[in-house]
């Protein structure tokens, strides 16, 4: 790890202790990381930063658990099972706390691109893209105007509607590592059409991350369709 890497490392977990600082106490902040409350308030309020080990063990420990208990405490299902995630999707500083914490829980190797669907997932696509210093690119339902060659991926849902997403063919080139991610998996249907753009881009799959795991369906088909890491933050039946 460099200098840079470390630094950054350092910078996400006074992150996440100022984001658990918000609900919490210094003393039940001390609890919850088993570090000194003293130490976290100096941390806390930026006038030290905590040493590298201690910075890993507050993002790959408790950040995750934290940050799935967040990202639960904002997410409303309705009572036909719709998912209203708005309270993630549009907070921008949330979701570059969790970049770190995925990619530390599935052990992503750096991608080259970072692949999403228009339009909930850009937000999220823009964070992981960020972290890992990839490019980020999305499908849509549409074809740009300005654009001539696309890649296209097809399928027909069990609900007779037929979804397709385009790609820029531009926006992957062959042989580069692609993490496909997704604010909301449930039955793994964009998943599958964005792993399917990817290998037809002659990509590697660098794994498939979701903010949001609905039941267990979209990511066993995930695993069904590559051998790289497959994972969400936070799971809902």
């Amino acid at each position: 790890m460099n200098r840079a890497e470390k630094a950054a490392l350092q910078l996400q977990a006074v992150s996440v202790l100022r984001m658990l600082k918000e609900t919490r106490t210094y003393d039940e902040l001390a609890e919850l990381t088993g570090l000194p409350a003293g130490d976290l308030n100096r941390y806390v309020n930026g006038h030290v930063l905590p040493g590298v080990e201690r910075a890993r063990e507050v993002v790959e420990g408790v950040g995750r658990d934290a940050l799935a208990d967040e990202l639960e405490a904002r997410v409303r299902f309705d009572d036909e099972g719709y998912v209203d995630n708005s309270g993630v999707v549009f907070d921008q500083s949330f979701l570059d706390l969790v970049a770190p914490v995925a990619a530390n829980a599935l052990n992503l190797e750096r991608p080259d691109v970072i692949l999403t669907a228009a339009t909930d997932g850009i937000t999220l696509g823009a964070a992981m893209a960020s972290y890992f210093g990839a490019r980020l690119a999305y499908a849509k339902k549409s074809k740009e105007t300005a654009v001539e060659d696309f890649i296209e991926s097809r399928q027909r849902l069990a609900s007779g509607i037929e979804l397709t997403y385009y790609l820029p063919a531009s926006a992957i080139d062959d042989g580069e590592r692609v993490l496909v991610v997704d604010d909301l998996i449930r039955s793994g249907e964009t998943q599958e059409l964005l792993l399917d753009i990817a290998l037809q881009a002659d990509a590697d799959i660098a794994g498939v991350f979701a903010l949001i795991a609905v039941g267990d369906e979209g990511t066993n088909r995930a695993r069904e369709l590559t051998d790289a890491p497959v994972g969400a933050l936070s799971s809902f039946d």
